[in-house]
Formats: structure tokens, C-alpha cells, sequence
């Protein structure tokens, strides 16, 4: 499914006159509709209509509005787009710069949620500078917004400040525990800033991804450089890789799980079924032996011997003995008819 930012309205935002009048507009919508409804609730469409609507096919261009973002389906409006152009497009939250992504594909009607937001413009300098110049207001906004939230003694961390293209909105990131009521917070700050407030609450791998920083591998994290989206990672993924199920060692710094762990999960699973389960009985030169362990990069397991010593032995070893055991025993297999036979006579 293709989706577009101008459908999304945060739950969070408690300066909802917008988000109201869109409700209302919906509502409206609804209502008006409901007569053509029951006028056409008696007739069958046609099934060649149908037919069209299924392979109807539309312009599709994907924008990007921050570094490793997620990227967002827009309506092209027939302007020749190309990977990294910077553009005008049309949001909830006014007008936005962003950068062409993806190129412009034809995707069929049904695949798009409606209504696609329309790219305005390819941006000017002029947008550029005005862009500029409110990133850096940007600052002094969460700068006014912590002296705020100190005297209020509100429990939250604020993470970062965004204003739209035209300056008349402002989304302020940040993070709590639970659910906060920051109603006089946005009014106070609305009054000051002259500007409309939303406030948006993420989880610790947002935050993370919002304010960057240098994993425990030494370089900028995964998240704030090319992750558009976080995928689930679990504790089975560690266990999988043999490694030390230690909080600690196994954790980001936002303090979940490493997203990385997922990188080479599957691989492992794939060459840990070319080796020996634990607890398996095999037959050796040193005689019968437990697995106790393995390694699916080298492509070894280790090995117990009944005197209690441990030894690492290659698959592939272990593979080519199995094999000349059987040929072993299909040559026994041939000889014992031939045995049989003598004893009769």
C-alpha cells in the first residue's frame, strides 16, 4: 500500500482546531453523500466500470522529508521529477520541502489511500533560504518550550522542534513515560510563539533516531542514517547468533534491542540447520561423542567425548566418515546373502 502524509493527523495534538474542522468536513461529507447512496442502492453498476476501476493506473512519486525518513506517495501533478530533486508538496501540516526519493511509477488506482496529497512546485532558492532561516528559528522555539516546561514542571523530554514551509505551524517531539497533559503548555506557548503548536510523543527508538549519536560499533546509528522504518528484533535473534544474553552487550543506545541483530538472523538460521542439533549422538575416531555446541561460521560443531574432552570437528569430517560407514555397511549388506549361501551348503 502507497501512503501519504497528508492523511495522517496525530491523536496526540490537543491544539485540534484543524483536526475538528476536518472531522466536520468529513462528517459533511458523509451526510451529503448518504442520498446518492439510497438513490443508486437499486441499480448495478456496470461490470465494464469495475473492470476499469481495478486497472485504472495513476502517478505515483515518493518524497522524503528527512534524512533516512520514511517516504511518502504524492500526486506528481505531470512534472518531471527525478531522484534527489527538491520539491513544494501539500501536507497536513501546510506546505513542506522534500526530496524525490522515488522516482515517479504508475501504480493501480485501488493500491493508493485517497486523497493523494499533489506536489505544489518544484522548491526555489527563495524556498531553500526561507527553509534556512526557520531551521534555525527552529532552535530558539525549543529553547522557549524547555524554559516553559521547567517553570510548568511538566514531566517530559523535549527532543526536537519543526516548523512547516510558511512558519504558521510547529511540531515539538518529545518524550515521557506515560501520558501527559500539555493542554496550558500548547496555549502558553501558541500566545508566545504566535504560531500554531503541535505536540508529538515518540517511543525511545524515535527519539534516538531524532537526535542521532554513535552506536557501540563506532559509527552513526543505523536509524538516523539510511532505517526508514524499525522492523521487530527479538531475543530469539541473539540467541541464534550465540551471543551473550546480556542486556548490556545486546542493547542500542536507545535502550532496546539492536536493530542489527536482524541484519544476519536469517543467514545464521539458514547455516545453523546444516549443523548437528545439540544433544545429537554421533560416531567418531575417539569414539561416541555428544554435541554440545557449534560454530555456523566455520562450519564446525563441538564435540564430547565419553572421557569428558571437548573437541571442534568440521562438518564436512564428519560428513565424509558418516559416508564411508555406509558404504561399509551396504558392502555387508551384499555379503551376507553370499554367507547365507555357504553355511547352507
Amino acid at each position: 500500500m502507497y501512503e501519504n502524509d497528508g492523511t495522517s493527523i496525530d491523536k496526540n495534538n490537543n491544539n485540534s482546531s484543524e483536526e475538528i474542522s476536518e472531522s466536520a468536513h468529513e462528517e459533511h461529507g458523509v451526510s451529503t453523500n448518504q442520498d446518492v447512496i439510497d438513490r443508486d442502492i437499486t441499480e448495478t453498476p456496470p461490470q465494464a466500470d469495475t473492470e476499469l476501476t481495478d486497472t485504472l493506473m495513476v502517478d505515483v512519486v515518493g518524497i522524503r522529508f528527512k534524512k533516512a525518513g520514511k517516504v511518502y506517495s504524492f500526486d506528481p501533478c505531470g512534472f518531471e521529477l527525478k531522484t534527489g530533486d527538491s520539491v513544494i508538496v501539500e501536507t497536513a501540516r501546510g506546505m513542506e520541502v522534500g526530496q524525490v526519493a522515488r522516482n515517479v511509477v504508475k501504480v493501480l488506482e485501488s493500491m493508493v489511500n485517497k486523497p493523494l496529497k499533489s506536489v505544489v512546485r518544484m522548491a526555489t532558492e527563495e524556498d531553500m533560504e526561507n527553509a534556512a532561516r526557520l531551521k534555525a528559528k527552529e532552535d530558539e522555539a525549543l529553547m522557549e518550550c524547555v524554559e516553559t516546561v521547567r517553570r510548568m514542571n511538566i514531566p517530559m523530554k523535549l527532543i526536537s522542534a519543526e516548523y512547516n514551509l510558511e512558519g504558521n505551524h510547529l511540531t515539538i517531539f518529545f518524550g515521557a513515560e506515560g501520558r501527559i497533559d500539555f493542554r496550558e503548555l500548547v496555549r502558553e506557548l501558541s500566545h508566545k510563539l504566535k504560531t500554531r503548536i503541535e505536540m508529538r510523543q515518540v517511543g525511545p527508538r524515535d527519539e534516538a533516531k531524532l537526535i542521532g549519536g554513535y552506536g557501540r560499533c563506532g559509527r552513526p546509528l543505523c536509524c538516523a542514517t539510511f532505517l526508514n522504518e524499525f522492523n521487530p528484533v527479538s531475543i530469539k535473534m541473539a540467541k541464534e547468533q550465540n551471543l551473550p544474553l546480556n542486556p548490556m552487550k545486546i542493547s542500542g543506545t536507545c535502550g532496546r534491542l539492536l536493530c542489527c541483530l536482524g541484519y544476519e538472523f536469517e543467514q545464521y538460521r539458514d547455516m545453523k540447520k546444516e549443523l548437528l542439533k545439540n544433544g545429537e549422538n554421533i560416531q567418531t575416531s575417539m569414539g561416541s561423542a555428544v554435541v554440545v555446541g557449534g560454530n555456523p561460521l566455520k562450519g564446525t560443531v563441538l564435540l564430547e567425548v565419553e572421557s569428558g574432552a571437548r573437541v571442534e570437528m568440521a562438518m564436512n569430517e564428519i560428513a565424509s566418515k558418516n559416508q564411508e560407514k555406509e558404504k561399509e555397511q551396504e558392502k555387508g549388506k551384499e555379503q551376507e546373502p553370499r554367507r547365507r549361501r555357504r553355511k547352507k551348503r
